[in-house]
């Protein structure tokens, strides 16, 4: 046995049965009067607590799951302003919760996320309630009643549990003095059974006062995050909303919240690459995933209805996976973690993938349900899905929303621009001269004609502003013009006109060839071009 080693030491004990010996016995045998009992301090807990990342969306969002919960129909939230004395109110007709139960879901840690859980039950770790309400309340009052039942109210107070005369975790039995008429909302409702939950002292809505700040700059910020509110609102919870008939109802200041969908499933251009489920070993519910491909901006009928359909963040970042746990949005437009970058060319590419809430471990949903990445068995699996959905998102991007199958032959090129790289990698872009719709139109021309033509077009390939058209497309995302977007009605017919008669005079193909030719050509899939070629070929003569 080494000298000085620990099991020497432990020999030594053994015969003098000293105080070593005493206390490695104690801790072997685990009794369960050797402890100390470490309770952590009420108001500093809850003041940590107030750093979970919630923004007064996703911490909404928090408080309406509890509402779900309790089989609520309907939802009302009511933001008032009143410089710091600003509140936050929210207002369900559901269950409602007997004092004792109320009681317990004030409680921290209200029940073990170890637990298993009903299969609708969008709650995990007994937190919700409180940590999204103390993100942006120091003040939080629950008033609850049950069918036939007594009205209960519970509080918790940071300020009060801050005062010095104050230790331990002091639930209180009543509201604030000056909130009783805010508090009376749910009674004054009418409702037979629901849930108020009040957050007063919004400090972190309202943010930190600064010097020469102007009240109005306060209030233009909170009324800024309703509207934040009701953006994510529609979107986390446009399953549930958009139920139909007997569905949730969620009213923000008296005005309904209309369901955002972010697979556009109801639009006629839509592409729904396909559904897949995979049973995980342990869990009673699949794994479901389907794959949509979006219509291209060509495809909607005014550009408001593409700018709304694009979601809060805008085309480019809503694409990606959209995690669901049981039908309520976790994750809004994220690739998961799969190295790929979100880019201009698969915006028009988003994921629906559906979890049960028992797989909560494997997907590393954190308390406040706004992040979570792929466990390792299905990353190859959700891969796979969305490397078709990106295949065929960028295609639609690349042809305008025009579907190939519209194309004669494989070998038809729409677009009369081809792009070659050099051997040191670097590209270039040309006119294709044999190009079906500009080979007639260079043919028409006298020699002399043709060569001055020749050299217009080099000057043009070798002088595209590649560049600023990245910057451009970078800071401009949603703002690129249309082939013929803005040219008169009557400019565009002459341009159509002149490329059907270059069509049958010098291709010598036939007048409806030549139509159908055009309407797949990639600069006339506009609306009006279509229109055009539509009446020029119905016309008894051109």
């Amino acid at each position: 046995m080494r000298e000085g080693s620990i099991d020497q030491y432990r020999a030594q004990g053994e015969q003098n049965d000293s105080p070593y010996l005493s206390m490695t016995r104690s801790e072997s045998s685990d009794t369960a009067t050797d402890y100390d009992e470490v309770a952590p301090d009420a108001s500093a807990m809850i003041e940590s607590m107030r750093a979970h990342g919630y923004t007064v969306a996703t911490a909404i969002a928090d408080l309406i799951d509890n509402s779900i919960a309790a089989n609520s129909r309907h939802v009302w939230l009511r933001f008032e302003w009143d410089d710091s004395n600003s509140w936050i109110s929210v207002i369900d007709d559901g269950s409602g919760m007997t004092e004792p139960e109320l009681v317990d879901a004030m409680r921290l840690g209200s029940r073990s996320p170890l637990e298993e859980r009903d299969p609708r039950d969008l709650g995990r770790f007994g937190l919700g309630l409180k940590t999204a309400a103390f993100s942006q309340a120091r003040r939080l009052t629950v008033t609850s009643r049950v069918l036939s039942g007594q009205t209960a109210v519970r509080r918790w107070d940071l300020d009060y549990l801050a005062r010095p005369d104050v230790s331990g975790w002091h639930l209180l039995r009543t509201a604030h003095p000056e909130s009783a008429r805010r508090t009376g909302l749910l009674e004054a409702a009418g409702l037979p059974s629901g849930t108020q939950v009040l957050l007063e002292v919004i400090d972190r809505v309202l943010g930190e006062e600064v010097g020469g700040q102007r009240p109005e700059d306060r209030e233009d910020h909170f009324l800024w995050q309703i509207e934040r509110v009701r953006e994510h609102l529609a979107m986390v919870f446009h399953r549930f909303i958009a139920s139909g008939r007997g569905g949730l109802k969620i009213f923000l200041n008296d005005e309904e919240i209309r369901p955002w969908d972010p697979f556009l499933e109801e639009h006629k251009a839509t592409q729904l690459i396909g559904s897949y489920s995979r049973q995980v070993a342990g869990h009673s519910e699949p794994v479901r995933v389907s794959g949509f491909v979006l219509p291209h901006r060509d495809r909607f009928n005014t550009l408001e209805e593409h700018r709304v359909s694009g979601g809060p963040g805008g085309w480019n970042a809503q694409q990606g996976f959209y995690l669901y746990r049981g039908r309520r949005l976790i994750i809004a437009g994220d690739w998961l973690q799969l190295k790929w970058q979100k880019e201009e060319h698969f915006k028009l590419a988003r994921i629906r993938i559906d979890i049960p809430n028992s797989m909560d471990h494997e997907w590393q949903i954190d308390v406040k349900k706004s992040a979570a990445a792929p466990p390792p068995f299905l990353r190859e699996w959700l891969r796979g899905i969305a490397q078709e959905v990106r295949r065929t998102a960028k295609e639609v991007y690349a042809h305008r929303g025009r579907p190939t199958r519209r194309r004669r032959s494989a070998s038809t090129p729409t677009t009369p621009w081809v792009s070659s790289k050099t051997p040191s990698g670097e590209f270039s872009y040309r006119i294709d001269r044999r190009h079906e719709v500009l080979r007639p139109l260079i043919d028409s021309l006298a020699v002399d004609k043709k060569e001055v033509f020749e050299a217009l077009l080099r000057i043009i390939e070798e002088t595209v502003p590649v560049q600023r058209i990245w910057i451009d497309t970078a800071e401009n995302q949603e703002c690129a013009a249309s082939p013929f977007e803005g040219v008169r009605s009557a400019e565009l017919r002459k341009i159509i006109f002149l490329c059907h008669e270059a069509q049958i005079k010098f291709r010598g193909v036939g007048s409806v060839e030549a139509w159908d030719l055009l309407s797949e050509f990639d600069g006339f899939q506009g609306t009006e071009a279509q229109a055009i070629i539509a009446s020029l070929r119905e016309a008894p003569s051109q």
